[in-house]
């Protein structure tokens, strides 16, 4: 089973763009470890999330960077080769469903 849930926070706001006539917001998501590390300090894990039409337009409409959010998706690697022909891969979680969970108070 591939199923992954996080909870934290977006670190700028979401923007969809059109790709192949479908949409497409690309975020970052903050996610707070619960275990502090030897300095007595939480670390934080910033986690790239794919979000596709209909999830990706009301996240754009309704979030904005700092805001708290759920997200239920799975996980997906895929691999490039870059400028001197290395392969890379990136591992990122494409999003099913996403919660708004509560946003920054407005100043």
């Amino acid at each position: 089973m591939n199923q992954v849930v996080l909870v934290g926070r977006l670190t700028k706001d979401p923007e969809v763009v059109e790709v192949d006539a479908k949409k497409r917001t690309v975020i970052n998501v903050a996610v707070q470890r619960p275990f502090k590390n030897s300095d007595g300090l939480y670390e934080t894990d910033f986690i790239r999330c794919i979000l596709w039409n209909g999830i990706a337009t009301n996240t754009s409409e309704y979030c904005k960077s700092g805001d708290v959010i759920g997200i239920k998706g799975r996980l997906q690697t895929s691999s490039y080769e870059d400028t001197e022909k290395n392969r890379k891969y990136i591992t990122e979680v494409i999003a099913e469903r996403v919660t708004f969970l509560s946003s920054k108070k407005e100043s």
